[in-house]
């Protein structure tokens, strides 16, 4: 596991983000695939930071890639949320960590690109669920989005 230590995670954020993961769960492959859908809306040149779409002539909503690819990272930063305070730092597998960190560097993901990324995240969690959706719950997931995204820039370096 990653040893970066966690800024405080309230145990509020951690209810918000639990009981809305809960929630989304179940449309998970729906939910990582409109997140990914709403990146390339925002921000199309983001598409040449895929090998799998770089050179692909099958449109997005149908490249089979980019919904397990989608629904992996989606997966991974909710559970990496929901895991937060109980751990009290990012709690994706080091090796893992440095893999997306090395992934991230080579392909030149720059803050813009996780800027878009947030972005995109809070808008498909706030439509998936609305009744939910407050400001807190907002600075919950961003909170926990932002503390994934140091572990991560953490190990953005070539790889070995």
């Amino acid at each position: 596991m990653s040893t970066l230590e966690a800024r405080a995670f309230t145990e509020e954020q951690e209810a918000l983000v639990v009981k809305s993961w809960n929630v989304m769960k179940k449309n998970s492959a729906e939910l990582g695939f409109k997140f990914f859908l709403k990146i390339f809306e925002i921000a199309p040149s983001a598409q040449k930071l895929f090998s799998f779409l770089k050179d692909s002539k099958v449109p997005l909503e149908q490249n089979p890639k980019l919904k397990t690819h989608a629904v992996t990272v989606f997966v991974m930063t909710c559970e990496s949320a929901v895991q937060l305070r109980k751990a009290g730092k990012v709690t994706v597998r080091e090796s893992n960590l440095k893999k997306m960190g090395a992934t991230h560097f080579r392909v030149g993901v720059v803050d813009a690109h996780y800027e878009v990324t947030k972005f995109a995240l809070l808008e498909t969690i706030k439509e998936a669920v609305p009744e939910m959706w407050s400001p807190a719950m907002k600075e919950a997931w961003s909170e926990a989005y932002d503390q994934l995204v140091g572990a991560i820039k953490s190990e953005m370096k070539p790889s070995a």
